[in-house]
């Protein structure tokens, strides 16, 4: 990707220079200062759609070494952070039992643009439709659960999972009379037990 470097008396300066040049409002670049002195400040600037033009195309590439040989990606952003949605030949083994094939992709590319960015860059990977039926599924789970808590009394531990899925519970509970969550184990193990609001 490209990055580009310029330097001003301030920050400020060399920030209104990189929007000149590029052509760019600031909420499109991502800035990073490299170099300051009395005299000086150095930035270095990429533009967001050179960071969204690596993640794609890094995911293609990586996917056709691996065997996939028709891959789809769409970009699309949810509270400013961008997902990218894969449709591929085979989106069961891409997505992997309980999504770890999936997160695995994600810690992958997290990884290679950690390499060429200073700073971080959130956003989301997800295969067809996966995530919006894995949420879907974990919510009915957890109220399916706490409904069962509800009537034996009993508490309920839940498979492990990633910190976005337990999240997911938490706040499907959150709000529940009856019962209450608890995160609990280490990382990449860690689970939730839904109590009964009565033992605490």
């Amino acid at each position: 990707m490209e990055k580009n470097i310029y330097t001003a008396p301030t920050k400020i300066e060399a920030i209104n220079e990189a929007k000149k040049r590029l052509v760019e409002t600031e909420k499109n670049l991502l800035i990073t200062e490299i170099d300051s002195d009395n005299e000086t400040t150095t930035i270095e600037v990429i533009e967001k759609r050179e960071v969204l033009n690596f993640i794609e195309n890094y995911i293609k590439k990586l996917l056709n070494n691996i065997g996939y040989k028709t891959i789809n990606v769409e970009i699309t952003n949810k509270d400013t952070v961008p997902i990218f949605t894969i449709y591929s030949e085979n989106d069961a083994l891409l997505i992997g039992k309980n999504g770890k094939n999936l997160s695995a992709l994600q810690v992958v590319t997290h990884s290679a643009l950690k390499k060429e960015l200073k700073i971080p860059f959130k956003f989301i990977l997800t295969i067809s439709d996966y995530k919006e039926k894995r949420e879907n599924s974990l919510i009915k789970l957890a109220n399916n659960v706490a409904e069962e808590v509800k009537k034996t009394k009993i508490e309920a531990r839940l498979d492990s999972m990633n910190s976005y899925e337990r999240r997911l519970i938490h706040n499907a509970l959150l709000n529940n009379k009856y019962v209450y969550t608890e995160s609990k184990g280490e990382e990449p193990n860690r689970y939730i037990v839904i109590k009964c609001k009565e033992e605490k």
